[in-house]
């Protein structure tokens, strides 16, 4: 009986405070994306050139972003890294509804491998786990970085982590907005390392800059 009590007044304590934070979350109403600034991220990082691309208007449909940014990224010796990012603001729920692990496989590409690296990048305190993904069609490769990032410098490899994060931000900072990156490159299975290297390089570079050009809500 004692027990019973006990339960019952902690179910009863926690009702109570989520309906105190949601009555909190709805009377300050939603923040809306007042300044993008993804877009002025440098067309030219850690020696390679940027190059705007974009994708059809289907597709921009379907992904539903408030900021899109599509980029291919080339040095000298002509090696090729594509970027892209998609944003969603806090009004959007803050991240896509889409991931490599559907989209890949659905484009007809097979998922070869699938692993968490770490990567040191400039301005992060420690070490941040991202994912990667080699996909295989036929005799084509493209070994790929992934991963979620929100409040500018937070780093999170599963969307599990991102909605916690977006449930943190919305209670603590009113807003939950969020981005997709995406990092990949061509590459031919023997050289597979090197270009992983590589865009392992430049992946830490874009994480050293995101923070800076992380858009605002108001």
């Amino acid at each position: 009986m004692h027990m019973e009590k006990r339960t019952f007044f902690t179910s009863l304590c926690v009702l109570i405070v989520t309906l105190a934070v949601t009555l909190v979350i709805a009377r300050r109403g939603e923040p809306v994306v007042i300044r993008t600034n993804l877009e002025n991220l440098p067309m030219s990082i850690d020696g390679y050139q940027g190059m705007e691309d974009r994708f059809s208007e289907s597709v921009y449909k379907e992904l539903n972003a408030d900021r899109h940014v599509y980029r291919h990224y080339v040095n000298e010796t002509g090696e090729r890294i594509d970027l892209y990012i998609g944003y969603y603001g806090t009004a959007k729920g803050g991240r896509t509804p889409h991931n490599p692990y559907g989209c890949l496989p659905g484009a007809g590409w097979g998922i070869a491998s699938d692993e968490e690296i770490t990567l040191q990048a400039k301005g992060y305190p420690s070490s941040v786990t991202v994912n990667h993904i080699v996909a295989q069609k036929g005799m084509s490769y493209e070994t790929i970085l992934h991963w979620y990032q929100s409040d500018g410098d937070k780093v999170l490899s599963s969307g599990f982590q991102q909605n916690i994060e977006r449930f943190v931000g919305r209670v603590f900072r009113n807003r939950n907005d969020g981005a997709f990156v995406r990092i990949s490159a061509d590459a031919e299975e023997k050289d597979l390392q090197e270009v992983t290297g590589r865009i392992e390089n430049f992946a830490a570079a874009v994480l050293a800059l995101l923070p800076h050009y992380w858009p605002e809500e108001r």
